[in-house]
């Protein structure tokens, strides 16, 4: 280490020049200072020497002034401007919405004179509204959302459902909405079952109320209703051959052919159905086996006559809805009679379930070749949609001819994707051993993946 006299020589150096660096601090801010004075004087060396000392401020503070007054009218013009921008922006954005209305307006009343080619005509694209009754435009065309535009339904329109067919019958359509609002629906139910199955489904929605039977009486109380025959008051007979329900129950008796002939009998056939396992016929309970005890709740039947299969499946604690259309008899009644749930759709329409909903889809007779084949595999697809993993898909007596089984149907199951736990094969001989038809008994699964 130094001694204090050493350190004194730096001590004077570091003063020195600590001084120094202030004074040269000082004398730049005095001349920073001066030259702004000067420039702000505005008194540049090449203006004469004759002009009096005030001029040259006087005209800086003149064209100050003036540059001023031009920023602020830029300013102003461009505020001007950007009101204009926004303006023609609104009303270009307005000009839009009314030509897409317009568009909407022209097509949902496009003239009779417009060409309309065949494809289009097979999908039902509106009439004019013009040949369309009040009633019918109330109950099909569009309704404007009270609260306007909702961003769940994507739209500020509700349109009520109509089965794209309808508008191919106008004139049975126009008929089926014939009615006094308020009052009383005319007997038409045969006349609109044939609306159904001509592929108007859903039908519009009418305001009229349907005929009520007289002497209605309450129903036979759950579960002895399940067997009951209900009483003949409960429905209204007038679509239907028969007037009574023990002339539905006897016409097994006679000759003819009737579509499901001894469903009413429910001390007959129909308290057998199901009980035993053998070949073609699979017992119930041997079918619920299948799967882990109280696993299989809810499911659909279709096509499922007066709804025996419901029943049975409700003794076991199990709720199955059933499709069901009124042929020359009261289907859907009766299945509402005996505590059981009916709903009437067509084979055509699609299943009203969300997928992976139910755990067992069961059909007898009404799956078969006399649908067409493309159809029909939209029918399976649909059957597969709304099954669960795992849920179970019972074919009971699919009927074909012999070529078709190996041809058309087994290839359009594996198509599919079903997993097969069951399959059967057996002559159909009821209409002759010549006819070459089969019986197609199954019990298939939705894959779990």
């Amino acid at each position: 280490m130094g001694s204090e006299a050493d350190s004194y020589p730096r001590k004077q150096f570091f003063h020195n020049n600590n001084l120094y660096f202030t004074l040269k601090i000082l004398f730049l801010l005095i001349f920073t200072n001066l030259v702004t004075i000067f420039i702000f004087s505005s008194l540049p060396f090449s203006l004469p020497s004759s002009d009096p000392p005030n001029t040259h401020l006087f005209l800086h503070q003149e064209t100050i002034s003036h540059l001023l007054q031009e920023l602020n009218s830029t300013k102003s013009k461009l505020f001007d401007s950007y009101s204009l921008i926004a303006d023609l922006h609104h009303k270009i954005n307005s000009t839009n919405f009314l030509v897409r209305d317009l568009v909407i307006d022209i097509t949902r009343e496009r003239k009779p004179s417009l060409p309309v080619d065949e494809e289009a005509d097979v999908l039902g694209i509106p009439p004019p509204t013009a040949s369309l009754s009040d009633e019918l435009k109330l109950a099909i065309l569009p309704h404007k959302l009270p609260l306007g535009y909702s961003p769940r339904m994507a739209s500020d329109e509700i349109y009520p459902p109509i089965g794209a067919a309808c508008l191919r019958f106008q004139k049975e359509l126009a008929q089926y909405m014939t009615y006094d609002i308020g009052g009383e629906c005319p007997m038409d139910d045969v006349f609109a079952q044939k609306l159904l199955l001509k592929g108007c489904e859903p039908l519009p929605r009418r305001r009229c109320h349907p005929k009520s039977p007289i002497g209605y009486v309450e129903p036979t109380p759950f579960p002895d209703s399940l067997w009951a025959t209900p009483p003949d008051t409960s429905i209204i007979w007038d679509p239907y051959t028969c007037k009574s329900y023990q002339c539905l129950i006897d016409r097994k008796n006679f000759p003819g052919t009737v579509d499901c002939k001894d469903c009413f009998d429910l001390q007959g056939r129909e308290k057998r159905r199901w009980f035993y396992d053998r070949g073609l016929d699979y017992g119930l309970d041997q079918v619920l086996q299948t799967k882990p005890a109280g696993s299989i709740r809810i499911g659909l039947d279709v096509g499922g006559g007066s709804g025996t299969f419901a029943a049975r499946m409700r003794e076991r604690n199990i709720t199955i809805i059933t499709s069901s259309m009124n042929l020359d008899g009261p289907f859907n009644s009766f299945i509402a009679s005996r505590g059981l749930i009916p709903i009437h759709v067509s084979i055509s329409q699609r299943l009203p379930f969300f997928e992976n909903t139910l755990d067992i889809v069961h059909s007898m007779h009404v799956l078969s070749n006399w649908i067409p084949d493309a159809m029909l595999e939209f029918a399976l697809y649909d059957i597969y949609r709304v099954l669960r993993p795992g849920g179970l898909f019972w074919l009971d007596h699919f009927f074909c001819q012999g070529p078709q089984l190996n041809q058309t149907y087994a290839p359009m199951f594996d198509r599919i994707g079903f997993t097969k736990l069951r399959w059967n094969v057996g002559k159909k001989v009821d209409r002759g051993v010549d006819k070459n038809e089969w019986y197609l008994s199954a019990l298939l699964e939705k894959p779990m993946t």
